[in-house]
């Protein structure tokens, strides 16, 4: 099973990193893009056929290494 995950920074947590990309695109003349928010996209292959036992893990894993969760949120599918 291969879970695909989706990592942000919660809303009002400055974003540097998007705030620079913002403006870069700005420059470049993209005027329409704005609200610019940078995060992480990781594939892990799981080696579970029990699609409960998969999300818990993946859970974990959020929670102990992949997302730092008072800075960010996760999301994540599984397939």
């Amino acid at each position: 099973m291969k879970a695909k995950i989706h990592v942000t920074l919660k809303q009002g947590i400055l974003d540097p990193q998007g705030k620079a990309i913002e403006h870069a695109l700005d420059s470049l003349g993209f005027k329409n893009a704005g609200n610019v928010r940078v995060g992480k996209y990781m594939e892990v292959d799981l080696d579970e056929k029990d699609k409960a036992k998969a999300e818990t893990q993946v859970k974990s894993m959020c929670e102990k290494l992949l997302a730092n969760t008072i800075v960010e949120e996760y999301r994540y599918e599984l397939g």
